[in-house]
């Protein structure tokens, strides 16, 4: 790191950093609080779970119980250590992610260059930056060399503008490229005050999207929650009606309310999301809300850019067309000498330091094919920045024999309205950019003048330009583009192509790469004209949305999600960033895109592969299956245990208190493992991904699969119960009934676990899946049972007895039946949707 810098620059001494920073704060975005590890800690213990454990173990500790309070205290802290080391994982990776994506920044302080983090650039700072860096902050160029800056970023136009102090324009802006020559700028505003910031402030204002699925959840865990208020207050007056043992009342509503409550749902639902982003940040598909994984899965629109998304964002030189001899040449023969002309003025058009793809390949075109070359014996002079509407810039360069070169370039359009040309010669020029672009060529017009004295036009459209030609350039598709386009139309998914280049290269790039449907395009100027119901149904029958600007984009993302529509808007420019917040999945391109819009998206794909995002979708998809057979396991256990602690309670049965807290904590322990570690590890089924996304108002559950699952858990309470009453009816004293039913209960579990792998695919076909976490969490589930009931101390803890062999064939049986006519039912209903329609299953 090395420049020559004038010496009268000095920079911000320590004292005036420190006042500087006392007035106008960091240069960060509007602060987003970031949870400590106590909040974490205190938010975990706040869970209702959690609670009640708490309350039971003090009631336990006041009766003297001190081994089941002991029990309680671990459970409390087994529970609390898995929860805290998930949410702190995922914070830690949220502050990695900011530090990893936060660039430095070269200042001169105290006379001495300095490199420090950006978030430290203070208002009155010398700010160093050269080609190829982002500008990091507001600021008034004072000193420049060969300086030039891209502010697509802000203004949608990818040509670049040269700025220098004394420029009419010469302010730069946060979040814009340098592409050439070096500028050092006195920073006037930081953080939130800076354009890309005042962007970025509005984006805070638009509605974050909640997964549908998460809004579902809170509300039957809630509604749960509620019953289990209900049936704890229930329980207690009924116990403490016949019994007057105020302790034993509270500790029998508690058990029960322990029961009812379901808090491996919210807990399922944090860990699928978790381990779902991490395994998708190992595919380079960064997720920044780990519930938007599962709103990826249930994608019914995809909006995305075209330039560096679907294409490779490398422009070649294809075609020339050279207006003097009224010819098109082809890669080919750009040797020919009548291209001597047309190559040259491209190239002095271009920036002497080349940094835009386009302007690149004009220098290295012109090194190959113009000798001798005049590029050293050249300087430039005098430029015009690129402006007006449709853009053009000219440059004026001048060798040591004060002999000129004034060169434009500039949108085709531009270039033929400034040239002397016949309304005969303008229409053959459009037909041929008409013919480039139907070919997806990106054109540019080259114009010539000649001009004498310095007294120069205050703007370059007066001056007298001859046409010279075109020069067209292709950004090819991306290999495989099609195959990714092709999964994402079998998966039932929609495409937009929401793009500010122009309809025909649009048009020809999409057909390239599989976009359907191409012929149905609108332009970003039609778009504000639109009613809100014209809009709804143009974003809907349209694909192609061609010359689009920020608040057009905005537009069709919000007419989409009034249609329903669940929204992923790829995106990589500051412009984009209202689009980005506002759709369901903000997609941001990691290599390519902007800081503002990583920071409105939601979801970051590291190499700007499309293909991931597939792999995003497929991975949501799976989530949702899975936790939906998660869900679907806790619902159908949940019942046979509430039922089997309140029946025989209420019904007056022999055994009333058949399970205690520690009972039910057992088996919670055992159920969550089982619903959130190995559900989630479960592979994805088969044609997953040749179905149609799920409709976003859909429950996570339907009634028919709801009712299913109560009948599950119905039939399990049957067998569990039968259990019961069948060693009463043998003699059998309270350990032993409880030993039963605690068997049968386990064995009835492992069962469940492994029929609800899939609801249509029988449970054989479904060890096809492989997923070790089945036999690791049900072997020692197994395990803890035979424990419990052949090790003394275990057995006295838990108060049951051992059982012979063949009593545990009993539960066993009990348990199979209660469970195993599940997989008739399957069998009915594969047999039914094949008949109808092969891919059809739930």
């Amino acid at each position: 790191m090395h420049y020559n810098i004038p010496e009268h620059l000095k920079g911000l001494t320590a004292h005036q950093i420190l006042a500087s920073r006392k007035q106008y704060g960091y240069n960060q975005m509007g602060g987003v609080h970031k949870s400590s590890g106590l909040e974490l800690l205190i938010g975990i213990l706040k869970e209702p779970m959690l609670i009640l454990l708490f309350v039971v173990s003090i009631i336990y500790v006041l009766t003297g119980d001190y081994g089941e309070a002991a029990f309680m205290f671990l459970a409390i802290i087994a529970v609390s250590a898995i929860s805290f080391y998930q949410d702190n994982r995922s914070k830690k990776a949220l502050e990695a992610l900011e530090k990893l994506n936060e660039p430095l920044s070269v200042v001169i302080r105290d006379s001495k260059m300095v490199q420090i983090p950006t978030h430290e650039i203070a208002v009155g700072d010398l700010c160093i930056t050269e080609e190829g860096k982002m500008i990091n902050a507001d600021g008034r160029i004072v000193h420049s060399n060969d300086f030039s800056v891209n502010e697509a970023s802000l203004t949608g136009e990818s040509l670049s503008v040269f700025k220098s102090s004394d420029t009419t324009d010469n302010k730069v802006y946060s979040g814009t490229i340098v592409v050439s020559g070096l500028a050092i700028f006195e920073v006037e505003k930081i953080g939130d005050e800076t354009r890309i910031g005042k962007i970025g402030t509005s984006i805070a204002g638009i509605k974050e999207e909640i997964s549908p699925l998460q809004l579902q959840i809170r509300k039957f865990v809630k509604v749960m929650a509620v019953t289990g208020v209900i049936i704890f207050l229930m329980v207690c007056i009924f116990n403490y009606y016949h019994t007057r043992d105020l302790v034993e009342s509270l500790l029998n509503g508690l058990t029960l309310a322990m029961s009812v409550l379901p808090e491996e749902i919210p807990v399922a639902f944090t860990t699928f999301m978790a381990l779902g982003a991490w395994k998708l940040m190992r595919e380079g598909v960064i997720i920044k809300r780990s519930a938007i994984v599962e709103t990826l899965g249930s994608t019914t629109v995809i909006c995305t850019d075209k330039t560096g998304t679907i294409t490779e964002n490398r422009m070649e030189l294809k075609c020339l067309y050279d207006y003097a001899s009224g010819e098109t040449f082809s890669v080919d023969g750009f040797d020919d000498d009548r291209l001597k002309t047309l190559i040259s003025y491209a190239m002095w058009s271009s920036e002497p330091v080349p940094f835009d793809p386009m302007e690149k390949t004009l220098h290295r075109v012109y090194e190959q094919t113009r000798q001798p070359d005049l590029r050293k014996g050249y300087r430039l002079f005098y430029e015009y920045p690129l402006e007006g509407t449709p853009p053009m810039m000219t440059h004026l360069f001048e060798n040591a024999d004060k002999k000129r070169i004034i060169a434009a370039k500039g949108a085709p359009e531009a270039i033929i309205a400034v040239s002397r040309l016949s309304e005969d010669a303008k229409t053959k020029i459009r037909n041929v950019v008409e013919a480039f672009g139907q070919e997806g060529y990106r054109v540019l017009g080259v114009a010539r003048s000649d001009f004498e004295g310095n007294a120069f036009p205050e703007k370059q459209q007066e001056f007298e330009f001859g046409f010279v030609g075109l020069v067209a350039f292709y950004d090819p598709p991306k290999k495989g583009i099609n195959e990714v386009f092709r999964h994402i139309y079998e998966a039932g998914i929609k495409v937009k192509v929401i793009t500010g280049d122009n309809t025909g290269t649009t048009r020809s790039i999409a057909a390239l790469a599989g976009i359907r449907n191409t012929e149905a395009t609108v332009e970003g100027k039609k778009i504000i004209g639109y009613t809100e119901a014209e809009l709804m149904q143009v974003a809907e029958e349209k694909v192609l949305f061609t010359r689009m600007f920020p608040e057009a984009k905005l537009a069709v993302v919000n007419a989409l999600k009034k249609r329903e529509e669940v929204v992923a808007m790829l995106g990589d420019g500051v412009n984009d960033g209202p689009a980005l917040k506002a759709a369901h999945v903000g997609v941001a391109m990691g290599d390519k895109g902007t800081e503002i819009a990583k920071a409105a998206a939601s979801l970051v794909i590291t190499n700007d592969d499309l293909g991931k995002l597939v792999t995003g979708i497929a991975a949501g998809r799976r989530i949702y299956s899975n936790i939906k057979k998660a869900i679907r396991y806790i619902i159908s256990i949940h019942i046979p245990i509430i039922l089997t602690v309140s029946l025989p309670l209420f019904l007056g049965w022999v055994f009333p208190q058949i399970f205690t807290p520690v009972h039910v904590i057992f088996l919670e322990l055992v159920m969550g493992p089982t619903c959130s570690i190995v559900y989630e590890n479960e592979p994805m089924e088969r044609n997953t991904m040749q179905l149609p996304p799920r409709i976003m108002t859909d429950t996570f559950l339907n009634w028919s699969e709801l009712v299913m699952s109560i009948v599950q858990g119905v039939a399990i309470t049957a067998g569990v119960l039968f259990a019961y009453q069948l060693t009463v009816r043998n003699g059998g004293d309270e350990e032993k009934t409880r030993a039963m039913v605690f068997s049968t209960l386990i064995f009835a579990n492992i069962l469940l676990s492994l029929v609800n792998r899939s609801f249509f695919y029988s449970m054989f076909e479904s060890f096809r899946n492989k997923n070790p976490l089945f036999l690791i969490i049900n072997g020692m589930t197994l395990g803890l049972l035979f424990a419990m009931l052949y090790f003394s101390p275990l057995s006295v803890f838990f108060k049951i007895t051992g059982l012979s062999l063949p009593e545990l064939t009993v539960a066993a049986l009990i348990a199979a039946v209660s469970v195993l006519w599940f997989e008739f039912y399957k069998l009915i209903k594969r047999i039914r949707l094949r008949q109808e329609e092969p891919w059809s299953r739930s």
